[in-house]
């Protein structure tokens, strides 16, 4: 999809700087990335306290952990 728009030239370079993509495609669809796992994990934690009746779930400790006990 092609799509214009006007980009802070400031923020463009900083981006560049920080990721090392030089290209304004790539660095565009990385940005997209990274603002949709933020936002993903802010919905998460927002319903992170909907169950509070949940029993906890058990997990297997790794075997160092278990020898230092």
């Amino acid at each position: 999809m092609q799509i214009t728009v006007n980009i802070d030239p400031d923020q463009l370079k900083r981006a560049r700087e920080l990721t090392g993509i030089v290209d304004i495609c790539d660095l565009a669809n990385e940005g997209l990335r990274a603002l949709i796992e933020r936002e993903s994990a802010r919905r998460l934690i927002e319903h992170g306290g909907t169950m509070p009746d949940l029993k906890d779930i058990p997990r297997r400790r790794p075997e160092t952990l278990l020898e230092n006990d």
